[in-house]
This record gives C-alpha cells, structure tokens and sequence, in this order.
C-alpha cells in the first residue's frame, strides 16, 4: 500500500473515530434532553393533581364552616324566637280567658233582664255582684310592636370581597423550586449535603433536608435549621440515597416546594472505634466510645478499627459527656496504632489533650486551643504539602520524609501547623485515651 493509501486510511479511521465520538455525545444529549423532558412533564403532573386535591379540600372544608356558621346562627334564630314568643302565648291566653268570661257574664245579664218578675230581683243582685267581683274595668297590657323583637340578618358583603382577594392570592405556581442542592460530598458512611438559594427574591428563615435510599419511596428529615449544609450520617457505603431541600421565607408557615432530587452515596466505611478495648464501651454502630470504670492494664488508648482517615477530609470528634482531666488525657491522629502506649502524646502522632494543648511527635506547641467541654467538637484536617527527599528508585514510599498540612479546630479557634513524618502514608489511624470514666466522645 503506497503512502497517501495509508494516510487516507489513517485519516479514514480517524473520521470513523469522531463520527463515533459524535454519536456518543448527541446520544447523552438525547438521554438529557429525555430527562429534562420527563422531569417537566412529571412535575407539571404532579403539580395538577397536589392543586385539584389541595382546591378539593379546601372547597369541601370551607363548605363545611359555611354549614357550622348557618347552622349556629339558624340555632340563635329559634332561640330568641322562642324566648319571644313565649310571653305573648301567655298573654294570649289571659285575654282569651278574660274574653271568656265577658261573654259568660253577657249571657248572665241577658237572661236576668229576660227574667220573670218575681226573680228579677235575686238574678239581678247575683249578676251585678258576680261583675263587681270580675273586675271589668282591668284590662291586660299588651306590649307595643316596637317593644317586641323583630329579627333580621345582618349580612356582611365584605366577606365575600375578602375572600375573593385572599382566593386571589391564594396558592401559586412556581417554575423552579428556591433552593437546590449544590454539591454532594462523601464522607466516612455519610455524605456533607449543601445547598443554595437560587431566586434572588426569596429570604429563608429555615431549611428543611430529606432523604431517602433509592429503593425507598419514603423520605425522611435529616435536619432542620438555618444552616446551608449538613452531614448526614449512618448511611451503608456503595448505597445511592437521594437528597432533596426546601426552606421556609420569613414570617411564613408553611415550606416552599421541593428541590430536583439529587442522587448521592458514599465508598467510604464509616470510622469506628475497636471493639473489645478494656476500659470502653461503645456503641452498636461502633461510632460513640464512653470511657468506663474498668482500667486497662496496657494502657489506655482506644484506637480506630481501620486506618480509615484519609487527607482531604475532616474528621471530628463530638463530646456528649467528660470526666475527670488528666494532662495525658487527649485525641487525635496516628500513623500506627501501637499497643501498650498510656497516651497519643506520642511520636507518630498529632493529638490535643483535654485542657486545649496540642502535641505533634509528643512534643507540646505553643499555640493552645480551649479545653474540652460537654458539647466540644475537635475537627482535624490534613493535605499533603511535600513529599522529600525523594528516595533513588523515585518510590515516595521508600525513606521519603512526608509532610502534611494539619489544622485542628477547637470552638471558634484553630492551630495551623506541619506534621513530618519519616514515610509516606495512605491512610491513617484516629484515637483517644482517658484516664477517668465519664468521657464521651462519638466520631464522624
């Protein structure tokens, strides 16, 4: 094959190359594009039937107070009617009971002016009598029409004006949620979920954080506050869990719509204490270690079960109770996790003891960060700065001296400073050590 064959052909493969490539891209846009429309169309979906439910209800609820009010007021209208009416029956019946008698005493008088002579008298006599003793002169009082109620409905129109303005206002339609996920960052069996306000109009009170495995269909809350990110913890590595936010505006009830769920997981194991360390007690997920009344005869440093820190990332210790202080009381971060050692104020290791010193190599620095108190959380982080020198075969692992960035944080202060050590290392050890029962400490 002559020379400009095989650059044709080469140029040809590399056509058939791009066409490949180019395919490929406008296929993920596609499946982006199919994404995009399916989250329109689902949401637009969900939407209409949360608004016909939602309407429903209310309808149906302002129906039934509508029915309370008529029925309350219905009530006051048969009651004042009964309380009015009453008397009258009564003086009904004592007019009717007068007019009775009137008429039996007219038929009296009648017939004793009809009456034969010889009995005149006596009929006359009995009847004038009988009227003298009636009374006719007294009559019942009968009250005036103005002296009587006469009911009426006060109708307020108003209502109805109001209620048209709040219908009016009533509920709303929003195109993007104000707030969405801005990064998923994983951690030791957990993942630091933050987020953002995206709408520029909208002032949040309060954050709301769910999330759910992805073989779920129930979410559950994760955290409620102010704060724009959250640790969520305990979740199983190599797991996808989906997370979602919303927040409530100032001087508001109720929460804004839902974030665009995102999708998450950690490959990372969780940091757990070694079990079976005389002298602690620790917790189901092996994340939470209490210092007991038993003494470890060979000493009392409670190491991770792994080297599982890695540079890059923070690691914290939370303190939930504390005992007694001793200056060799202290946690932190080791190379090794060397049996026998009564402290981590130790070479290989970086650590602050109880009262706020901090060792490196076993040696005291001058900076002090604040003792530790019920509710003190110690976050360490660590980057790389330099690897030197470097070993003839180029193997950083081979006789490098290693240099690492550490930053302890105690509180509202921090000390900066460089951790040397003789090799170079992966992953390290974390660890604690106590003197007295009471201490507390959970790891994340």
């Amino acid at each position: 094959m002559s020379i400009e064959a095989e650059a044709l052909l080469q140029e040809a493969k590399e056509s058939i190359e791009a066409a490949q490539n180019y395919r490929s891209e406008l296929q993920q846009r596609l499946y982006g594009l199919s994404q995009a429309r399916k989250q329109v169309r689902g949401s637009a979906s969900q939407t209409r039937e949360a608004l016909q439910r939602h309407f429903q209800e209310l309808q149906a609820a302002v129906g039934r107070l509508l029915a309370e009010r008529l029925s309350v007021l219905l009530q006051e209208v048969d009651a004042i009617e009964q309380e009015s009416v009453s008397p009258l029956d009564d003086c009904q019946k004592l007019i009717e009971h007068g007019v009775s008698t009137a008429d039996e005493l007219l038929r009296e008088g009648e017939a004793a002016l009809r009456c034969g002579i010889s009995d005149k008298e006596d009929k006359l006599g009995s009847f004038t009598k009988k009227a003298l003793q009636i009374q006719l002169d007294s009559l019942p009082e009968v009250p005036a029409l103005v002296d009587v109620p006469c009911l009426s409905a006060q109708l307020d129109d108003s209502l109805l004006h109001a209620v048209r303005e709040r219908v009016a206002r009533h509920a709303s339609v929003a195109s993007h949620p104000p707030v969405q996920i801005e990064e998923l960052v994983e951690r030791p069996g957990s993942v630091l979920v933050r987020w953002c306000k995206v709408d520029d109009d909208f002032s949040p009170q309060d954050y709301r954080l769910q999330y759910r495995r992805s073989n779920s269909t129930q979410y559950e809350d994760a955290y409620i506050g102010k704060e724009a990110e959250f640790l969520v913890m305990h979740l199983d590595p190599h797991m996808d869990h989906q997370f979602r936010v919303c927040a409530r505006g100032e001087g508001r009830t109720e929460w804004s719509p839902w974030s665009v769920p995102q999708t998450g997981y950690t490959t990372l194991a969780a940091h757990e204490w070694c079990p079976g360390t005389e002298g602690f007690i620790l917790s189901s997920r092996r994340n939470i270690a209490m210092r007991s009344e038993a003494m470890a005869p060979q000493g009392r440093v409670l190491y991770s079960n792994a080297p599982t820190y890695f540079c890059g990332q923070t690691l914290t210790f939370k303190f939930s109770a504390v005992g007694q202080m001793n200056k060799q009381d202290s946690v932190g971060v080791c190379a090794d996790n060397r049996s026998g050692t009564e402290s981590l104020q130790r070479d290989k290791a970086v650590c602050i003891s109880t009262n706020g010193a901090v060792f490196v190599n076993g040696k005291e620095m001058t900076n002090q960060l604040p003792a530790i108190t019920v509710g003190s959380a110690v976050t360490f982080d660590m980057e790389v700065v330099n690897l030197f020198p470097i070993s003839a075969n180029n193997n950083p692992h081979d006789g490098a001296s290693f240099k690492l960035r550490v930053t302890i944080g105690s509180g509202n202060r921090e000390v900066v400073f460089d951790w040397l050590l003789d090799q170079a290392v992966d992953c390290l050890y974390f660890g604690c050590s106590f003197s007295h029962p009471g201490w507390k400490v959970l790891v994340f």
